[in-house]
């Protein structure tokens, strides 16, 4: 924030405009305090992501929505080779962070005023799982493997992994100083070219304080 915006602001109104979120990258990627405890909170657009093949109709398309902060998000028709990376180099306060990406099995829209899910393109993620990992500039690194959908489904409750944003937790890094900073590369990927995928949503990339990460369980679906 430049200096003269808050030169003759209390501490409160400061307080209160960091929380908001603050777009930086195009606008692709936001950072915020969290209201409560004032800390550092992050979330990165899939446009600001390298999509492979983002740039052919045939398999990917910008889908607006209010349901994402960036009020847009990737959907997926089809594709063989399936890879999304990223990149985000920040000076993260001293904490330790997790880091999750957000993903929709299904599009969905409005319907005479209800929100409804369209499961015509979703296949291909119950053979194999998606890889997801990420690496740091000071050598942390995690790798978690996840298949987005369900062979079977319960009768009852149906499948519990479609038609509902989920948090893809990858996993935790610690930063011990904000000098110099923190580069971290993330992706997921399936890449498996003997099966197609596709009727698949992606969002965002979160990089939160871990503890503040479980607290927001109560709030919507993490995994």
């Amino acid at each position: 924030m430049p200096p003269e915006r808050y030169q003759n602001l209390s501490k409160k109104d400061i307080f209160a405009l960091l929380s908001r979120p603050v777009p930086f990258d195009d606008g692709n990627k936001e950072v915020w305090l969290d209201r409560v405890t004032g800390r550092i909170c992050m979330s990165i657009s899939a446009k600001g992501m390298s999509i492979t093949g983002i740039e052919d109709r045939r398999y990917w398309n910008w889908v607006p929505t209010e349901e994402s902060r960036f009020h847009v998000v990737a959907y997926l028709q089809q594709i063989w080779w399936f890879e999304v990376d990223g990149v985000v180099k920040f000076p993260f306060p001293a904490d330790i962070y997790t880091l999750s990406f957000r993903i929709h099995l299904g599009r969905f829209l409005k319907r005479l005023g209800r929100r409804v899910s369209n499961f015509e393109h979703t296949h291909g993620w119950e053979i194999k799982p998606v890889r997801f990992e990420f690496s740091t500039s000071d050598g942390q690194e995690a790798l978690t493997e996840s298949c987005l959908d369900e062979t079977e489904q319960d009768d009852v409750n149906g499948n519990h992994k479609r038609g509902c944003w989920i948090d893809y937790k990858v996993g935790e890094f610690i930063v011990t100083d904000s000098d110099p900073r923190t580069e971290v590369r993330f992706s997921m990927k399936q890449i498996d070219c003997t099966h197609s995928k596709g009727g698949l949503c992606v969002d965002s990339v979160s990089i939160i304080p871990s503890d503040l990460r479980e607290r927001g369980r109560r709030k919507g679906v993490l995994k």
